[in-house]
């Protein structure tokens, strides 16, 4: 087939007629090999550019800055990228020079091109609709990019909060399997006071519950966007209304409650809301990656570990060690965590190394950000489908530990006084005796029947104050 003939203002390059990318975005492959990861694999991007540009032609349209008739190809063009129809033609590496300039593009001719065959035209006849004069009327990289990248992070944001929300949900539903389960508490990963394996399991839910709420803080900033700055907010090139009026069709398109920032010169150089979200991605896997280790504790064994919970066993664990299980569901979302700390590291520098009206460091952020959502994504619906779900408790083992605890002794405190019972406590570590043999049998502090007053596993899991 006869390869087409596109120019800038560079020179001429010659393009597969098969594809509907243009110029801009064969340079774009040429000059970016970065991550090997294109802007396809993200199709909720994709799918906001298609927003961006259907917004923008319908305000064009109705200011008369567009010919009614481009318009609505280009409309009906990104109706068909917002379905997904067209993935495959948006290839720019994620990370890449020019502030987003190769992504906008890709969007520009890819929907120019699939307009011009709607028409009837050939790909490249850019005299009948132009990537540049038509797609990208009233527009700059520098408003389009992250208009459809605050799009983007907010549908991706969606997927999440769902995710960690169903996780957070699993374990709920283990505390209260578990409300029965009398265990032993631990600071400094020594014996505390009894509490309830239930009790901790609710306390890991509602630990990820409150990681909800932060990212609906989180998305009610981004939906802060900038579109009609154009390059670098004074509006340049855009009629008068243009702003106002694609925010509205944005907000129409998407369903999302997008508003236009108050400063538009501000508001494209800042990247304060990437470093917020950011930092609430950061702390939700920590806390994600604290569970992770206690569930590795407290499966560690089976016979010379704690031994409290059992893990699903997901596949043999050694080459040389037979019978040998790992907590590899566990392990493996530690180390997506360790992953998005990293990854909120490049946003912070990122953010720092804007410098006047723009930030360019903007396509690092997206990848960042964008990695980090789905890969917590993926790591949060693992630990609750192959290890959550599948935990089963050793109620025999914990409640042995319990009575065989020094810690125990912390509940005499109110009866006997702290000096008595660290005298116990004492003598309990050094001979190996149990409490209740030196308080009970051998001191005599207090008698069979306040013990099992105490120690019932009732009082312990919810004490009550008795003298």
């Amino acid at each position: 087939m006869t390869k087409r003939i596109e120019h800038d203002f560079l020179g001429e390059k010659e393009l597969s007629p098969d594809v509907y990318y243009g110029i801009q975005t064969l340079r774009s492959l040429e000059n970016f090999h970065i991550t090997g990861i294109p802007l396809k694999t993200e199709p909720v991007f994709v799918q906001a550019l298609g927003y961006v540009k259907k917004a923008a032609a319908l305000a064009n349209r109705d200011l008369g800055v567009l010919d009614a008739n481009i318009a609505d190809y280009i409309v009906k063009a990104c109706d068909r990228v917002i379905k997904g129809e067209f993935n495959d033609q948006f290839l720019s590496d994620l990370i890449q020079g020019g502030a987003g300039t190769s992504v906008n593009m890709n969007a520009n001719e890819v929907i120019a091109n699939i307009a011009l065959e709607m028409m009837g035209k050939q790909k490249g006849q850019y005299e009948f609709c132009h990537p540049n004069n038509h797609v990208n009327c009233s527009q700059s990289t520098n408003d389009a990019y992250p208009t459809a990248f605050r799009i983007a992070l907010m549908n991706k944001l969606t997927g999440y909060s769902h995710t960690l929300g169903a996780l957070a949900d699993a374990f709920e539903v283990k505390g209260e399997e578990f409300k029965d389960v009398l265990k032993m508490g631990r600071t400094q990963l020594q014996d505390a006071v009894p509490m309830s394996m239930g009790q901790e399991f609710k306390a890991y839910a509602t630990n990820l519950h409150e990681e909800l709420s932060r990212i609906e803080d989180s998305k009610s900033l981004i939906a802060e966007i900038n579109m009609g700055a154009t390059a670098i907010g004074t509006g340049v090139n855009a009629p008068a209304g243009y702003a106002d009026k694609v925010t509205m069709y944005l907000r129409e398109v998407t369903g999302l409650d997008l508003k236009l920032a108050g400063d538009l010169i501000e508001a494209t150089y800042d990247t304060g809301v990437y470093v917020q979200l950011s930092g609430v991605l950061k702390r939700t896997a920590i806390k994600v990656s604290k569970i992770c280790n206690d569930l590795r504790l407290l499966s560690s064994g089976p016979r010379c570990g704690l031994n409290e919970i059992n893990l699903p066993a997901m596949q043999p664990g050694s080459s040389i060690m037979p019978g040998k299980v790992n907590p590899v569901i566990p392990e493996v979302v530690n180390q997506t965590a360790f992953y998005v700390i990293g990854a909120d590291l490049t946003v912070t520098l990122a953010a720092e190394a804007g410098q006047l009206q723009l930030n360019v460091m903007e396509p690092v952020i997206s990848y960042a950000l964008f990695t980090a959502i789905t890969y917590m994504t993926n790591a949060c619906k693992t630990l609750r489908e192959k290890c959550v779900l599948g935990i089963t408790a050793n109620a025999d083992r914990t409640k042995e530990m319990v009575m065989n605890s020094i810690g125990i002794v912390t509940q005499l405190n109110p009866i006997i006084g702290y000096e008595k019972s660290a005298a116990i406590a004492r003598e309990a570590l050094e001979t190996g005796k149990s409490v209740h043999d030196i308080a009970v049998k051998e001191q005599k502090f207090i008698t069979q029947e306040k013990w099992e007053e105490i120690f019932t596993p009732s009082n312990m899991i919810y004490p009550r104050f008795i003298q």
